[in-house]
């Protein structure tokens, strides 16, 4: 019965890599495409949402086989229900990674402004989501709480994203559309940098048994 549960375990975390592997590259084409205007690329992202979509079902389907039949104890309940909490933060990351690649697609002339920290928030993300999966995985409590500490980085790009393109918006009111759009294109990655840290505070969860949010509320 162990050696099944085991086994089991093993496919959730080949099923994690699978579902993270195709949010990164979400993320990733989604900035592509936003920096190269490549509308066609932009589409890939949309129309791949599906696919993350059906294995977020796929990993939810094998937690509650695992959850029912296996009758887990403590640690490996913590385990498989932290990973029903990870996913619904990955799906979502893929959402936005969608949200990203469908305003790519109204960009048609050259940017307002030359695009340096929203890719650099797009790498940032991208590390946070790699590690976040690779933590759970491994059962990585130090770097769990690395990709916690690197949000701060990504909200501090977004406030530098926000106030240089109101700073355009007020020198000339013709830049406010594209302006808002790429506002709304680095609120998008500053979100998946609170999914991913979501998803570390779970991992943090697995291995310790306490929530980082319920240990800053006690303090």
């Amino acid at each position: 019965m162990r050696n099944k549960f085991l086994g089991q375990l093993e496919a959730l975390h080949e099923m994690l890599l699978e579902m993270g592997t195709l949010v990164q590259i979400g993320i990733t084409k989604a900035a592509d495409a936003l920096k190269s205007q490549d509308k066609a690329l932009a589409k890939e992202v949309i129309e791949s949402d599906n696919e993350i979509n059906q294995i977020e079902k796929d990993i939810e389907a094998l937690c509650m086989k695992i959850l029912i039949r296996q009758n887990p104890v403590a640690g490996d309940f913590r385990l498989v229900s932290s990973a029903l909490k990870m996913i619904t933060d990955m799906e979502r990351i893929g959402d936005q990674a969608a949200d990203i690649a469908e305003i790519s697609t109204y960009f048609d002339k050259p940017f307002i402004k030359k695009l340096e920290h929203i890719p650099q928030m797009a790498e940032a993300t991208i590390k946070m989501v790699t590690d976040s999966i690779n933590a759970f995985v491994k059962n990585d409590l130090e770097l769990a709480n690395q990709v916690i500490a690197q949000d701060d980085l990504v909200d501090e790009l977004f406030t530098t994203v926000k106030n240089d393109l109101i700073a355009l918006i007020g020198k000339d009111a013709n830049n406010g559309e594209q302006a808002i759009d790429l506002i709304m294109v680095a609120k998008y990655f500053e979100r998946i940098g609170d999914h991913a840290t979501n998803i570390a505070e779970w991992v943090v969860y697995s291995i310790t048994g306490t929530h980082p949010d319920t240990v800053a509320a006690n303090n």
